[in-house]
């Protein structure tokens, strides 16, 4: 480390590592207006240099024989990428800088040459700006016959404080680690933020310190849009649901048809394409309108949707609990037409669920046709093909479909692509990434995929949801873990944001670890039910001890884990977590054939008796409650022929059962379910774990507190 800079001075330039500087180097790339970043000194921040000289240019060994026309045969476009790309982290600062401050001070490679490194041609992604581009989804299986499939990694966590533990953070410093330091094939594949957390408590998600994706103020706002056509076309359904309510409530039959099927010029009528899947499931088989008798047309027109009982709700991304409860229709232009609906947050949307789940476009669309809004007044479903919408849904998601390829500090690939909730959705980023990333890597590659929040619902349900849906095999699962969660389970006080943590988390306690290791172990075991060979990852904070570490290992390995090893990432990049990727390469090899993956319950079993699997198995539930609108819902589901859904808990995040506050491991508990919402397009039924809203509320004292616009260089300040 370079001892010579202070705290107080931006981050360190970083070079690559000794053997990639032998060779005389040009400029591959430089910005309008950038300047390359210089190795002097610079001074302290109370004057922040201008961006353009802040941003390093990363340059590209020149090689004689490629001067004179003629490139050795060992060193292919591929790797000559890679050499541009791949970099070791040099003269970290310690103590680690903010990470806005590491990442904007950080070398950036044009997305190009990470996705040549990736080999891909120019044909295969679409560039949005410098440092991201968009990846057919397309380009897998065609990548797929020529290179096999990689080894397929999910990292998880216990649960965590709302602090958050660091599995981000862990996914992109082992990615870093393998690819850069360990010389493997290697794709990290993780959500996109949603702007709510952003802007409210936990923060963006792009990982920390010396282990993150950049540019990382691109990845946390906005990204290249995904989540935004993802709200567009979630409402435009939700516009679509009343407006069809209000009008088959104000005009008879022969209207709604005119109106449907107006009239040509020549006095000829046609259906829209959109109009046929409707045709079909009221057995129609005529093309021609005009051949419809009177009832063919009345049950046309009429979805008779019944509107108490309409179950599709509007999106924001945004953290607003006054948007949990509303009354919409209040205007004396909707003539009386008003009901009691609500907000969820646009990553708890459906359509975000059915693009993390599905596996190409025409599934897509499928998929976005079968989406249930509510049932008539006869009980039946009624869907978005019913309603004529499904092509304009699939056109609004026609980009968003393509993961964005982006990348580390170490200049490792990264897929960003779909961002739902672990809590209240299904909480892993598409299967479309994990294909493209596992063909990119190829045979002895890696995929490094996160599941959120800790392994009871994120693990979880990629196991039971993305895994039944794509029919992949995990090799390996990594579990993160940190002492100060598990002094919060072993009984230490609470944790809260913006306030300081407490003595017992600042100093050493032995006895307060061994009581909270409860619940990693609990995880380790529930992992192994999946017959997935478990590799624990302690992420280390400087106010941990020895002694600390210590218990956590005994623990995780008397309970099954094939490894627990420390991890340093944050602090030092790639190389802090180079022995982690050591162990997980190991557990994948040991594990090549994935012969005892197994899915913890069949599709055929009921909702109930799902439900009970994950609640008596894995939370260690005593009994399972239900509301009595939980019953009625899964009856009418059940009767509606959506049984054989498999099942996404929404629950909290912070412990195994329905109750935040009941940490470490319990058991013996009844978990109550209060309601039970169907996701047919995505493919699952949602229950709800007792009164759980599905829109955060923003804290006293938000992170938007922080975040601003620096009026000189237009750099974004405060993101974390």
């Amino acid at each position: 480390r370079d001892t010579s800079r202070t705290r107080d001075s931006p981050c360190p330039r970083r070079s690559f590592s000794s053997s990639r500087n032998t060779t005389p180097r040009v400029l591959l790339y430089r910005a309008p207006h950038r300047q390359p970043y210089h190795s002097q000194s610079v001074s302290p921040r109370e004057h922040v240099p201008r961006r353009s000289q802040r941003r390093k240019v990363v340059t590209l060994p020149v090689f004689p024989e490629k001067m004179s026309g003629v490139l050795p045969t060992t060193m292919t476009p591929i790797l000559v990428a890679k050499r541009a790309s791949l970099r070791k982290l040099t003269n970290l600062i310690s103590p680690v800088p903010a990470d806005i401050d590491v990442a904007q001070a950080a070398a950036v490679v044009p997305i190009k040459t990470i996705a040549a490194a990736c080999g891909l041609g120019e044909d295969d992604y679409e560039p949005y700006g410098h440092f991201k581009a968009k990846i057919s989804e397309k380009v897998g299986p065609k990548l797929r016959a020529t290179r096999g499939r990689g080894f397929y990694v999910v990292v998880a966590g216990i649960n965590p404080t709302p602090l958050g533990e660091g599995k981000s953070t862990t996914t992109i410093g082992l990615a870093q680690a393998m690819g850069a330091h360990l010389d493997k094939e290697c794709v990290a594949c993780i959500r996109q933020p949603s702007m709510g957390p952003t802007f409210g408590i936990k923060g963006g998600a792009a990982g920390g310190g010396y282990s993150q994706v950049i540019p990382m103020e691109e990845m946390n706002l906005h990204l290249t849009g995904d989540i935004h056509a993802i709200g567009v076309a979630n409402n435009l359904l939700a516009a679509a649901i009343d407006a069809r309510v209000f009008h088959e409530a104000t005009q008879k039959d022969e209207a709604l048809f005119d109106r449907l099927c107006p009239k040509k010029k020549d006095g000829s009528r046609v259906f829209a394409k959109s109009m046929t899947k409707r045709l079909a499931k009221l057995g129609i088989a005529t093309d021609d309108p005009e051949l419809l008798t009177k009832e063919e047309r009345s049950k046309f027109v009429r979805l008779n949707i019944d509107r108490e009982k309409i179950s599709w709700r509007r999106v924001v991304d945004m953290n607003d609990r006054f948007l949990r409860k509303i009354t919409i229709g209040q205007n004396p232009t909707e003539k009386g037409h008003s009901r009691e609906t609500g907000f969820d947050i646009t990553v708890a949307s459906e359509i975000m669920a059915v693009l993390a789940m599905t596996t190409g476009m025409k599934d897509m669309e499928r998929r976005l046709g079968s989406m249930v809004v509510a049932p008539d007044l006869d009980g039946a479903p009624v869907t978005a093909d019913d309603l004529g919408i499904t092509g304009a849904l699939t056109a609004l998601m026609r980009d968003a479909i393509k993961p964005t390829l982006m990348q580390t500090l170490e200049g490792t690939p990264v897929l960003v692509h779909a961002g739902p909730f672990a809590n209240i959705a299904s909480g892993n980023s598409s299967i479309i990434a994990d294909e493209i990333g596992l063909s990119m890597v190829g045979d002895g590659g890696f995929v490094l995929t996160e599941a959120g929040f800790g392994a009871d619902i994120g693990l979880e349900k990629f196991m039971n949801l993305k895994c039944r849906s794509s029919g992949l095999k995990p090799h390996a699962a990594v579990i993160v873990a940190t002492v100060r969660a598990l002094k919060l389970h072993g009984g230490g006080p609470p944790v809260s944001p913006g306030k300081p943590l407490s003595f017992e988390y600042m100093n050493e306690d032995v006895e307060l670890v061994r009581k909270g290791v409860a619940n990693l172990t609990r995880h380790i075991e529930n992992t192994k039910k999946f017959g997935v060979p478990v590799v624990v990852a302690m992420n280390v904070f400087p106010t941990d001890t020895p002694a600390e570490h210590e218990v956590i290992k005994l623990a995780a390995l008397a309970a099954g884990a094939d490894d627990c090893v420390l991890c340093t990432h944050h602090a030092e990049g790639g190389l802090g977590a180079a022995a982690l990727g050591e162990a997980v390469s190991a557990a994948c090899e040991r594990n090549a054939n994935a012969e005892n993956f197994k899915l913890l319950y069949p599709d055929d079993s009921s909702i109930k008796e799902k439900i009970e699997t994950i609640a008596k198995e894995l939370y260690h539930a005593e009994a399972v409650s239900y509301s009595d609108e939980a019953e009625a819902k899964i009856a009418m589901f059940t009767e509606q022929g959506f049984g054989q859904l498999p099942i996404c808990m929404a629950k909290t995040q912070y412990s195994f059962s329905h109750d935040p506050d009941l940490k470490g491991a319990p058991s013996g508990f009844t978990l109550p379910i209060g309601d039970v919402r169907c996701a047919a397009g995505a493919g699952f039924i949602v229950p709800l774990v007792g009164a759980f809203p599905t829109i955060p509320g923003l804290p006293t004292r938000p992170a938007y507190y922080e975040i601003g616009i620096d009026e000189e260089t237009e750099m974004v300040l405060g993101l974390s």
